[in-house]
């Protein structure tokens, strides 16, 4: 894991902020999601991204009857 020598200060209701030189190299922009794992002792977070239920693409994902569905399984599931 590589440190990037920023440190930040958790507020009264335990939000961080993330440096803009951050979400920059991770394109994460306002009102973007992110995951939150843990692995022994340590947070990480990742941008939230969906991906199909059937083959795990996150290309072109469209919502069917509440689960991510990509075009090509979507196709699929009509015939």
């Amino acid at each position: 894991m590589k440190s990037t020598g920023i440190i930040r200060s958790i507020d009264d209701l335990g939000r961080i902020v993330l440096p803009i030189e951050i979400r920059r190299s991770f394109d994460i922009d306002t009102k973007d999601q992110v995951e939150i794992f843990t692995d022994n002792d340590m947070i990480v977070l990742k941008k939230f991204q969906r991906n199909c239920i059937f083959c795990k693409s996150s290309e072109d994902i469209t919502d069917f009857k509440g689960k991510a569905v990509c075009a090509k399984c979507l196709s699929e599931l009509k015939k």
